[in-house]
């Protein structure tokens, strides 16, 4: 697996290293020495997977707030994502800023979301199936959110943004954020 840090400190996109042949390929997705040897959680409590039906669907901004942050390893197994963090850490150098990666099938990368991160993405094809490693149990009342269309962040959708839940849609802003 290949590391690439970016821009935002603590996000990571792991790059597997596929070994092809004539039945397809093995690729490793997930080691624990390789991530702890770069600090990286290594402790995944739950499982989730997401199946988003229509080109241009948004689900996000979401995190989980204090005491009880979320850590999370995105990967999309079916179709293309634009998968989009913003950094929501009130005293961050980068707060409201954010980082987008394409995940597809194709290319199998993951992205590592540290703590202090909103998280969503936007399906690019008519169906997309994404996994998530998360390193602590859901709790409803931790749960947070932010717009996806917010204006003073200014995300890059590369399509119009269509099917938001009405919990999405309803979201604050970041400069709504406590």
């Amino acid at each position: 697996m290949k590391f690439h840090p970016t821009a935002l400190e603590g996000v990571v996109s792991v790059e597997p290293e596929p070994r092809h042949d004539e039945r397809g390929f093995l690729a490793r997705t997930y080691c624990e020495h390789a991530f702890a040897a770069r600090g990286l959680n290594t402790r995944w409590v739950q499982q989730n997977h997401t199946s988003t039906r229509q080109k241009g669907s948004v689900r996000g901004m979401h995190w989980q707030a204090e005491p009880l942050p979320e850590i999370k390893l995105v990967r999309c197994l079916v179709g293309r994502v634009l998968d989009v963090i913003v950094d929501v850490r009130p005293n961050s150098p980068t707060f409201g800023k954010w980082h987008a990666e394409e995940l597809s099938d194709e290319n199998m990368r993951a992205l590592y979301i540290p703590a202090g991160f909103a998280h969503g993405f936007q399906c690019l094809e008519e169906s997309c199936e994404l996994l998530y490693l998360m390193s602590e149990f859901f709790h409803p009342d931790m749960a947070r959110g932010l717009r996806c269309d917010d204006p003073q962040i200014g995300i890059a959708w590369p399509l119009p943004v269509i099917n938001l839940s009405l919990r999405d849609a309803a979201l604050p802003g970041l400069d709504e954020l406590a």
